[in-house]
């Protein structure tokens, strides 16, 4: 199958990454190369590097994007490593990061990845296909009550407790190695008149797993004081997310970002001597138009949000 996948908030992206001709740029989310693409027209003398996983959405975007030649430089990691690969190619600092944390189109669609609860495939959901761990070990070997946490948690899934108690029932009589299993388990445990209204029963468990097994969150949470910190004056972190915890999380950094102080509320001045990085751009998120989501129904649940570094 090609690597598809429909750029989410594309023109207010690259609105908002103000970008500068000769700047340097990171897509650290590159996929199928589409918001690369659009910073990449519009740089002249300056360079992108382009991060991403998944060996799949590098072939494709380095096939898309081969005509721009040495403005761009692709390397297969997380986001992560941003430092370490800007370190690695002598680089300080950069004018914009861009992280676009949804799945792609590709990943929900191509069965044999194991990300989608429509297609029967193996239990997989890595992102990176290099690691060792899948879905599938996650779903045989974590204990009831951490299965119950992490659906609760990630999944924001209110049947969490009887998910974990029916895959616990089944795993005992064999192990649960398909996305089809997995997602039969989950509508016997699931109420019939839940299954009515809200969406597919296996969406919130599936989320939930994946984010686990991927360390999503962690990885986003540990990440963004480094992007601050590699910015040129005036540079920008813009970043899409796709539902409420990584959004907090990048909201909740920004802010602190912006207001650093730890000092007590009682104390007359500040003398815990921290120093805002910046500003924020985005008071409020910034969501798609009805026109775009009409268009991909997938971006409904979207938001941006952009830092400046002073």
């Amino acid at each position: 199958m090609e690597f598809k996948h429909t750029s989410v908030l594309l023109d207010e992206t690259i609105d908002n990454l103000n970008i500068r001709p000769d700047g340097i740029y990171v897509d650290g989310t590159l996929g199928g190369g589409g918001h690369s693409e659009a910073i990449l027209k519009r740089l002249t003398t300056g360079r992108l590097i382009g991060i991403d996983q998944d060996e799949d959405a590098i072939r494709a975007a380095s096939a898309r994007l081969s005509p721009f030649g040495d403005k761009l430089t692709v390397v297969r990691g997380n986001f992560e490593d941003m430092p370490a690969i800007l370190d690695r190619l002598g680089i300080d600092k950069v004018d914009g990061i861009l992280l676009d944390l949804g799945v792609s189109s590709y990943q929900l669609d191509e069965a044999d990845r194991g990300f989608s609860y429509m297609h029967d495939a193996p239990l997989d959901m890595r992102m990176d296909r290099r690691g060792a761990v899948t879905a599938a070990d996650i779903v045989n070997s974590y204990r009831q009550e951490d299965l119950t946490r992490i659906l609760r948690l990630y999944g924001e899934e209110k049947f969490a407790g009887r998910i974990a108690a029916r895959i616990a029932a089944v795993r005992e009589e064999r192990p649960i190695t398909t996305t089809g299993e997995l997602t039969e388990i989950i509508r016997e445990a699931v109420p019939l008149k839940a299954q009515k209204t809200g969406g597919h029963p296996a969406k919130k468990t599936f989320q939930a797993i994946r984010i686990e097994l991927n360390r999503e969150l962690a990885v986003l949470e540990d990440s963004l004081d480094s992007f601050a910190d590699r910015l040129t004056p005036g540079g920008r972190i813009a970043i899409i997310t796709f539902h409420s915890l990584e959004d907090r999380i990048v909201k909740e950094a920004f802010r602190r970002f912006e207001n650093p102080c730890t000092c007590p509320p009682s104390f007359p001045v500040c003398v815990c001597g921290k120093k805002p990085k910046g500003h924020v751009i985005t008071r409020k998120p910034i969501a798609p138009s009805d026109e775009e989501c009409e268009v991909n129904s997938r971006s409904r649940s979207a938001k941006l949000r952009v830092f400046e570094h002073e």
